[in-house]
């Protein structure tokens, strides 16, 4: 079942292929507030083994959707990272998106409509735990694989935090344990430009008014992060200097209107504060005590031309947790070669994947006893 949204704002059909969807109970979330109902967008490959244990879950980045084959298709395949003929794959739109998932585009059960700015506010954590309950309904017990870029690989990271029975292996790739005040900076910068636009209203604009000009330049400045001081200067240099438009700003320009055309103002809002929130060691105790608690083979991807999230914070996660494994990405696109570069990308998880195979007759019986539901008390 859909989540409800207003027709004028961005949805699930923004998906080239069209997701399945499925309405669950209650998610009580990491500030105590409750969900009284949770919508979920979600894509599936392959099929689920009667053990439930040869899945394979991705988590998707900030402006993301759950139709993974479309932005990491070279990751796709038989032979592949993700192999739908060996594993159950499945990747649902975040908590607190617009593309089918609950967020500030579905209804308030108590007013009718859209939550807008009176969303809750969310986390990384509470996002694992919407996927978690997921899992549980589309009978999942064991996920062989956790893997994700960016934001996702925040979520990755706190799978393997919160679920560490459940998790055999992590890849997360461009990403940190814990928001750095850099990109802290950055998100804000992004939401003042909202702020500044005299639509934004607070969050409570009119849905066929929204803050396009707030939001354009919001995605303007992240992608200049997205990308490096190298791709851009390769790419376009001063060219179009002579027609009065650089055309590094009419790329801009263009990057900003496409995203306009397919995300939400508040959920732009809700996803940069939740990525502010990401640090794995909140409440759990001291930073580095965390990463080094995390048990299983983490292959860690870094990006040489990482602007956002620089190789200097994969390292960190690779000397503390104990069983990590470092690669690196060279590639001169910046934050987003691991969207760009999937070949390559595709070809350090095959080869982590071979190394750490696990089939289910090799799990200790005690393993294939646990599932998610008990986990799910709590929620």
């Amino acid at each position: 079942m859909p989540a409800s949204s207003l027709s004028a704002l961005p949805d699930a059909s923004f998906c080239k292929n069209t997701p399945l969807q499925v309405t669950l109970g209650r998610l009580r979330l990491e500030s105590g507030e409750e969900l009284p109902s949770l919508d979920v967008a979600y894509h599936i490959w392959g099929r689920l083994n009667a053990q439930g244990d040869n899945a394979v879950l991705i988590c998707h980045a900030l402006t993301g959707s759950s139709d993974a084959e479309d932005w990491w298709k070279p990751l796709f395949g038989a032979g592949q990272a993700l192999d739908p003929e060996r594993d159950f794959i499945f990747c649902s739109n975040v908590l607190g998106s617009c593309y089918g998932t609950t967020g500030p585009t579905s209804s308030s059960p108590d007013t009718g409509r859209p939550w807008g700015p009176t969303f809750p506010r969310i986390t990384i954590r509470d996002m694992v735990n919407a996927q978690a309950v997921l899992a549980r309904h589309l009978g999942v017990k064991r996920l062989r694989m956790v893997i994700g870029g960016s934001m996702g690989g925040m979520q990755a990271l706190e799978w393997a935090a919160i679920y560490p029975e459940l998790v055999e292996t992590v890849v997360a790739i461009a990403t940190s344990g814990r928001h750095s005040a850099w990109c802290i900076g950055l998100s804000e910068a992004q939401r003042a430009a909202l702020r500044a636009d005299v639509s934004w209203r607070d969050g409570h604009y009119d849905p066929a008014h929204p803050p396009t000009a707030g939001l354009a330049a919001a995605r303007m400045i992240a992608m200049c992060l997205y990308r490096s001081h190298g791709s851009f200067e390769e790419r376009f240099g001063r060219s179009g200097e002579a027609a009065g438009l650089f055309e590094v700003a009419s790329y801009l320009r263009h990057q900003g209107d496409k995203l306009v055309e397919r995300f939400d103002a508040n959920a732009y809002v809700t996803l940069t504060h939740a990525m502010d929130s990401h640090d794995l060691g909140r409440g759990r105790g001291e930073y580095l005590r965390v990463l080094e608690g995390l048990e299983q083979p983490t292959l860690v991807v870094s990006i040489s031309s990482d602007a956002l999230y620089p190789p200097e914070e994969q390292l960190e996660l690779y000397a503390h947790i104990p069983r990590a494994e470092l690669a690196e990405l060279v590639a001169p696109h910046g934050h987003d070669a691991f969207l760009i570069e999937g070949e390559a990308l595709n070809q350090l998880v095959v080869d982590f994947r071979s190394r750490h195979r696990v089939s289910s007759n090799l799990v200790s019986p005690a393993l294939r006893r646990t599932e998610l539901s008990p986990c799910l008390k709590s929620f």
